[in-house]
């Protein structure tokens, strides 16, 4: 098997889609159709499901997926060991504004250290956006939180969701409870809302913006109450306490997508130094701790 059609098979299964994939490997759309059907007629398997709104792996497309990548990943030690590195690219890199301001002060400087000549390209969005621009090739490598599965997504581990609120103010005060949030689409608004109206608790969506400082703003003055994770408290705030009335809000996972296709040294180093920061944290509940923990009982 050719390891040109396997980068393309994986591709596609990673992105979701010919298009995606396309964008990635710098192809047509038609081109990357073609080489998977070169492969499905070596092996004469279908190795994809086509509907006119999705893209996924038949049976035997699942069982070869860990066979092409571990062959892809020995094409790519080979490179690095002939040294066909890629050490001033440019790494398209996609997080939410909270979570750049808390891992891009301790990612940069040892990411810098190793490899002072590459160059990074930041886009501050919410998860469900960077999602979206990764799978169509706009992103090399996206830190985000998970709205659905993907053939993309990298779990990295869990964090809790918590309410906040101004330093001063008690939420009981409050009949209808004011809302800071962000805009439709947002995964911690969407669980704040539901939580809500599970416990039948009035409330008023008084502050939208996507921008953090638009959401603590009105929290930090009092006229408001948002939700975060522990991490992204903002100063003068504080997490208010299941004990105050306010329903549990559960946990989201924390996930990384990064550029299928050949990764550059630079490439990979970068999603190793940012994967170590983030389950360094100890806000991030990696999978690895949850799996201890439900093995003791």
């Amino acid at each position: 098997m050719e390891t040109e059609l396997l980068r393309a098979f994986v591709t596609v299964a990673e992105c979701e889609g010919f298009s995606a994939a396309g964008k990635v490997l710098h192809r047509t759309q038609s081109a990357v159709s073609l080489q998977i059907k070169r492969l499905e007629d070596q092996l004469g398997k279908s190795l994809f499901e086509r509907t006119s709104r999705s893209v996924m792996l038949t049976g035997p497309g699942e069982r070869l997926m860990p066979y092409a990548r571990h062959l892809l990943k020995l094409e790519d030690e080979a490179r690095e060991a002939l040294g066909d590195l890629s050490r001033g690219e440019l790494i398209r890199f996609g997080t939410s504004e909270e979570q750049a301001a808390i891992y891009l002060p301790r990612l940069l400087p040892r990411y810098g250290e190793r490899y002072p000549d590459s160059r990074l390209e930041v886009r501050c969005d919410i998860s469900a956006s960077l999602v979206e621009a990764f799978q169509g090739g706009l992103l090399d490598v996206v830190l985000s939180i998970r709205h659905a599965p993907t053939q993309s997504g990298h779990l990295l581990g869990w964090e809790p969701m918590v309410w906040v609120a101004a330093e001063n103010v008690a939420p009981a005060h409050w009949q209808e409870l004011p809302l800071a949030l962000n805009p439709e689409g947002c995964i911690f608004r969407a669980h704040a809302l539901s939580a809500l109206g599970r416990e039948k608790r009035r409330w008023q969506l008084r502050y939208v913006s996507q921008s953090p400082t638009g959401v603590n703003l009105p929290v930090q003055a009092g006229l408001a109450i948002t939700v975060k994770t522990p991490r992204s408290v903002p100063e003068g705030c504080r997490i208010v306490g299941e004990e105050e009335g306010l329903p549990f809000l559960g946990q989201v996972e924390v996930e990384l997508h990064r550029r299928p296709g050949h990764p550059s040294e630079a490439l990979e180093a970068f999603c190793q130094e940012l994967e170590a920061i983030v389950t360094e944290n100890d806000a991030v509940a990696s999978p690895q701790l949850a799996e201890a923990d439900d093995g003791g009982g």
